[in-house]
């Protein structure tokens, strides 16, 4: 009974530190998808502290197979015993939750399929020097589904005419028809998505 309980908990904890991981990337998939913008950047504070994590959840799963795979001691005793393991202490069981934890680990890398691709608006200037380019610095973003979740909004601000968001410099540089919106627009769509604008300034084009 106690080996089954420690095996359990071994699960957990794998899942737990997994899902901890991933934790910076999924909520903002989370927050595109139900509109509660504010929760794309509140464990944002994870990243610096994923790589420890996804090692941890390493260990965990690596000392949970152990224990499945060893030879098992059979107790002397003359107490009637359950040969056969339940379905929580099945090696299907910890294969799937091994299988959960890789995904959730992974989901940085695929999350950008949960967003709609935004398209580079069209947008025809009736003066050329109206035509401005300006950059941001963005607080928050931790992989690609960030990238997109930001792309998605300011495409949706009138006057945009080209954008490019790097998560990895923590950058946006948008080209944008002055006459018809202006850098504090799209700066405060950017802040819509949870993550924070804290610089932004006109660039040449």
């Amino acid at each position: 009974m106690i080996t089954r309980i420690k095996k359990n908990k071994s699960f957990i904890a794998g899942l737990l530190t997994a899902t901890a991981a991933s934790l910076c990337c999924i909520t903002p998939v989370l927050a595109f998808l139900g509109g509660a913008s504010g929760l794309a950047s509140s464990f944002a504070w994870i990243e610096p502290f994923r790589p420890y994590l996804i090692g941890l959840t390493v260990l965990v799963f690596a000392f949970a197979w152990f224990q499945k795979l060893k030879p098992q001691k059979h107790a002397e005793c003359n107490c009637d015993t359950d040969n056969k393991p339940s379905f929580l202490q099945s090696k299907t069981f910890l294969s799937l939750v091994t299988v959960l934890a890789g995904l959730l680990i992974a989901f940085p890398y695929y999350a950008k399929a949960f967003y709609t691709k935004a398209h580079q608006p069209q947008v025809v200037a009736t003066n050329p020097a109206d035509i401005k380019q300006a950059q941001f610095k963005i607080k928050g973003m931790t992989c690609e589904g960030c990238t997109e979740h930001v792309n998605s909004e300011i495409a949706k601000v009138k006057g945009v005419v080209q954008y490019q968001t790097l998560y990895e410099k923590a950058i946006s540089i948008v080209k944008f028809d002055n006459s018809q919106t202006s850098i504090d627009s799209i700066a405060k769509a950017i802040n819509n998505t949870g993550y924070k604008v804290t610089a932004q300034a006109v660039i040449n084009n």
